[in-house]
């Protein structure tokens, strides 16, 4: 058989465009800390503070505001470069700047509105449980996360792209009936738009019980045969199978409950040099997002490996399921070509930036499969 492999040209690109990326993040990073330490160490946090004279959790849901909103507005530079610039450079997006301006003011609106319920409900609880507010803020964070998770996929996502019904009959039935074959309930099967703003390409399934739907970019639909869309479509329904956003959730929850513990920790040990009145002074805000960031950074690559680890399950299912490791390896080249993704990316670089397994250890499973799968 001759197999698809990766354009070389846009190899060299992906290349590119993920090394400029890394090249932000650590921009990002260290500007982020920078900022974050001004606050603190140059007292304009309490200041902040001593400014907003109301009501405790006025104050804290206040301060939030002001301080993701002056953050967005020092940042915006380096949001509009990584966010519209090097994407259009790439091909990876056609979206005007109003429409991107449009989607960028409802992410910020969203996330101060949610942003703001989380932390206030954590200041709550630190100034009334404070030997307990971090097993309690643990527990809520948990519990959001499982809710957003379900959820903001069928009320969030439509805010920002539109979805229909699948207009191809056929395909429609025959994911339909592989969903029937995985014992997974749809209801039904979605395209979404996403090429009125980019070229990428995506699927998902979103909802959960009488909601649940399969849900394919129109991007998908317009290059993929109907085999490659049923190998994708499997890995989907793969993860649903594996109870996968419950386990990442439980892992991700395993994670934070030391982190929230380490930042009380920190918040007690900085009250008497920072002047802090107490741990629940929201001018400790700062710290608590400084600390809570360098633990997940630091243990990034633990949460990723596990990602991987999900991700390879979903793909061992998609091939059974499909029996068709040839569609699934020129999927996976038309993907990484579309969506400009390294190939062969250095082993260093797999473990700090990558969920996913890499292209060419996904293409191994399914050489493995096709040889040994079948005996």
């Amino acid at each position: 058989m001759s197999e698809q492999t990766p354009d070389q040209r846009r190899q060299k690109q992906a290349r590119e465009y993920t090394r400029k990326l890394r090249y932000l993040l650590i921009i990002d990073l260290f500007f982020g800390a920078a900022f974050l330490l001004v606050l603190l160490l140059t007292g304009l946090s309490s200041g902040l503070r001593n400014l907003l004279d109301f009501h405790y959790l006025a104050t804290v849901a206040l301060y939030f505001l002001i301080f993701m909103l002056s953050y967005s507005i020092i940042s915006a530079p380096l949001s509009f470069y990584r966010g519209f610039v090097l994407p259009r450079r790439y091909g990876l997006s056609h979206q005007g700047l109003r429409s991107w301006l449009a989607d960028g003011a409802k992410e910020l609106f969203l996330g101060l509105i949610l942003g703001m319920c989380l932390v206030v409900v954590i200041y709550l609880f630190l100034d009334n449980y404070p030997r307990l507010w971090w097993l309690m803020a643990f527990a809520f964070i948990a519990t959001v996360t499982i809710l957003m998770t379900r959820l903001a996929p069928v009320l969030i996502l439509p805010l920002f792209f539109k979805l229909k019904p699948l207009a191809d009959g056929e395909l429609h039935k025959r994911l339909l009936e592989l969903a029937g074959r995985c014992g997974t309930k749809v209801k039904d099967v979605f395209q979404i738009d996403f090429s009125a703003k980019t070229s990428t390409g995506n699927a998902m399934l979103m909802g959960w019980g009488k909601t649940r739907r399969i849900a394919l970019s129109d991007t998908l639909l317009s290059q993929y045969t109907p085999e490659e869309i049923e190998v994708i479509t499997a890995h989907e329904l793969g993860h649903h199978s594996h109870h996968d956003i419950a386990k990442l959730i439980l892992t991700q929850s395993a994670l934070l409950l030391p982190g929230f513990y380490i930042v009380d920790l920190a918040l007690r040990r900085a009250v008497p040099p920072l002047d802090f009145n107490g741990i629940s002074d929201v001018a400790a805000l700062p710290l608590m997002a400084l600390v809570l960031a360098a633990f997940f950074l630091v243990t990034a690559p633990l949460a990723n490996a596990y990602g991987r680890r999900v991700e390879r399950a979903a793909d061992n299912y998609a091939l059974t399921a499909t029996g068709n490791p040839d569609a699934f390896t020129t999927m996976l080249t038309k993907l990484i070509d579309q969506n400009l993704a390294e190939s062969h990316p250095a082993r260093w670089a797999e473990l700090l930036f990558y969920d996913h397994p890499p292209y060419h250890k996904r293409v191994a499973l399914a050489h493995r499969y096709r040889s040994e799968g079948n005996r």
